[in-house]
């Protein structure tokens, strides 16, 4: 099957059409609604449902990375997985997409834990509509971080499975703003939370999608956020790949890693270590040789490698889910 990025050009992810024509070319229905969290902030949501007659066999929960959103690039992938047979939600977080600012101030994530609790409270809302399906975790970049958190809060129901995307695990030191800015971050932060004073080694989209048109596509989004990481949240994502890094034996759901061995934003060394680490029983790794941070960013050929063992994974264990539960 092939993916929706293959119709997508530099203007629009969609191409050529509108979006309802997107939708209905591809057999699925969308949905979107704005949902107020325990903060007073409206965060935008997002829904695709495969159409009769493809059946649906499970759910995915996609979490997106620090400079997305649900309505560029991650859509695409869902309406991949919806055609695939999954319903299949996403969540703008804070200062994203179309989602509210903290203090009105884009990609501004000063504590990682309560972008994690707005994920939880959506999610298990969108699977309460699905109780009887297996559900999965799709998340891509500063997602994976905020998708093993979330694992490790225990919360129920428990997930069936998740894929990490070019995960956070570690920040590359050949991203990271050069000494010594970074050992006197905390410094900075504590006299200037939301100075964006943080340089990093070449803006994301350069470094992250290796295909000149796809890199244009993802500096058109509108609500893409070209600044510098403001010295807070800078500081967070470091402590957030800390504390990931502490508890990586304590990941024990089935997972599926994906990551290009050319990723110059998030360190491949370190997925490899969750690899080896996590207690779980049912673990796949698959660093791609050449591939850059952003998957989807590939060659048409890779694109649909990566994203064929990505729902072939998932349909697998849907299946499983499914026929232990009918036994």
């Amino acid at each position: 099957m092939v993916h929706p990025i293959a119709e997508a050009n530099a203007e629009s992810p969609f191409g050529t059409l509108s979006p309802t024509e997107f939708y209905a070319h591809h057999s699925v229905t969308h949905s979107s609604e704005y949902i107020t969290n325990s903060r007073g902030l409206k965060l935008f949501t997002q829904s695709w449902v495969p159409l009769p007659p493809t059946k649906i066999i499970g759910v995915v929960a996609m979490i997106h990375g620090y400079t997305g959103e649900s309505s560029w690039f991650v859509q695409l992938t869902a309406v991949h997985f919806a055609k695939s047979g999954f319903a299949t939600c996403a969540i703008d977080h804070q200062g994203h997409g179309f989602s509210d600012s903290l203090d009105g101030l884009l990609c501004h994530i000063p504590d990682i834990n309560p972008v994690v609790d707005d994920c939880i409270a959506y999610f298990d809302s969108f699977r309460s509509k699905y109780p009887s399906l297996p559900s999965f975790m799709y998340a891509e970049s500063l997602g994976g971080a905020i998708a093993i958190l979330i694992h490790l809060r225990r919360t129920t129901p428990s997930w069936n499975g998740l894929v990490l995307n070019g995960a956070m695990c570690g920040i590359s030191p050949k991203f990271k703003p050069q000494w010594p800015l970074e050992h006197l971050l905390g410094v900075v932060a504590w006299l200037a939370p939301t100075w964006q004073v943080v340089p990093t080694r070449g803006s994301i989209p350069g470094v992250s999608f290796k295909e000149e048109w796809k890199k244009r596509l993802a500096t058109a989004s509108p609500r893409r956020s070209r600044a510098r990481p403001r010295a807070a949240t800078a500081l967070e994502l470091m402590r957030v790949c800390r504390e990931v890094q502490g508890r990586f034996e304590e990941v024990d759901m089935p997972f599926l890693i994906v990551h290009g061995e050319g990723d110059v934003v998030c360190d491949p060394a370190l997925v490899e270590e969750l690899y080896k680490r996590a207690a779980s029983k049912d673990k796949t790794i698959r660093i791609y040789p050449g591939m850059w941070h952003q998957l989807v960013g590939e060659s048409k050929e890779d694109v649909e490698l990566v994203f064929g063992e990505i729902v072939e994974w998932l349909t697998k264990r849907a299946e499983q889910v499914s026929s232990s539960s009918a036994d």
